[in-house]
């Protein structure tokens, strides 16, 4: 969800007119807030939470293209540290939270 934010965002910053430091501070700005974000699919469907998730993720792309087209696209986190955050943070979780529906709200989730 995170990088298909950061792109989205990217892509309707440039459709918009924004520079290439407006352009790079959305993708940054979107893809900051999906880093430790768990793939926990209930039931090993790509339904609950999943479909919500690309929602927000949609949202969010409007809202970072948004944010930096009104900035001027000066930053203090880069694109670069934010993948490599994203990179590091991957490799730090636990497996469980990958897309197993071994973990988080995969095995949290009771029915009525």
């Amino acid at each position: 969800v995170g990088v298909a934010s950061s792109m989205a965002a990217a892509g309707l910053c440039a459709a918009l007119g924004g520079s290439n430091a407006q352009i790079e501070n959305a993708a940054e700005i979107a893809m900051e807030h999906h880093l430790g974000m768990t793939c926990d699919p209930v039931g090993g469907l790509v339904q609950i939470p999943c479909i919500e998730r690309n929602a927000f993720g949609a949202v969010k792309a409007i809202a970072a293209a948004s944010l930096a087209l009104h900035g001027d696209g000066r930053h203090k986190i880069s694109l670069d540290s934010v993948i490599a955050t994203m990179r590091q943070t991957g490799a730090d979780m636990q497996s469980k939270y990958k897309e197993t529906s071994l973990g988080g709200l995969a095995v949290n989730f009771v029915e009525c």
